[in-house]
């Protein structure tokens, strides 16, 4: 799972703009965004340099473990 909802709500950015920073289609990051698929670990870093956020902020902790 990712918080890369979160990330955009808390920063005003839209899906339709990170998916053209990203070179990616709009349906694609928003399968990103509604995590019904994860990006690459690669992909992951270029959305937090683009977010301008630490890759972890990217990523759901289950603190319960």
């Amino acid at each position: 799972m990712n918080r890369i909802k979160e990330v955009l709500e808390e920063k005003g950015i839209k899906q339709k703009w990170l998916a053209e920073q990203l070179g990616k289609s709009y349906n694609m990051v928003n399968g990103y965004v509604q995590n019904r698929q994860q990006p690459r670990l690669e992909v992951l870093f270029e959305i937090a340099r683009i977010l301008e956020v630490n890759p972890k902020d990217l990523i759901k902790t289950d603190n319960t473990l």
